[in-house]
């Protein structure tokens, strides 16, 4: 079952971030994951913006994956500075449908 990493992140210092972004996709990819979308255009459509300046869709191939990337040595230092120059958020979410009325998802 497909899972969903959702990254929310608010910049405060943009210093991390040439760095991160040349290293981390590979470290993503060694744990079976992609990034669907990595993107500062960011348009708030219905409540109040979150201050969101970069969100990042990534697909893994289970829960497990995304917390063997999460928990990786090799990403300790990424995870380090962007937590240091940002507000993150991350959240994963799975491939169901909790109604269970959407034909093509599975009942979640």
């Amino acid at each position: 079952m497909a899972v969903y990493l959702i990254a929310d992140i608010q910049v405060t210092d943009d210093t991390w971030i040439p760095d991160y972004t040349e290293n981390v996709h590979n470290i993503v990819h060694n744990h079976g994951g992609k990034y669907l979308s990595r993107s500062g255009n960011i348009t708030t459509i219905e409540g109040e913006g979150l201050g969101t300046t970069v969100a990042a869709l990534l697909e893994f191939p289970s829960i497990e994956a995304v917390q063997a990337f999460v928990n990786d040595p090799a990403y300790a230092k990424y995870r380090q500075a962007r937590q240091a120059g940002s507000i993150s958020r991350l959240s994963v979410i799975d491939d169901t449908d909790i109604a269970g009325t959407i034909p093509y998802l599975p009942k979640g």
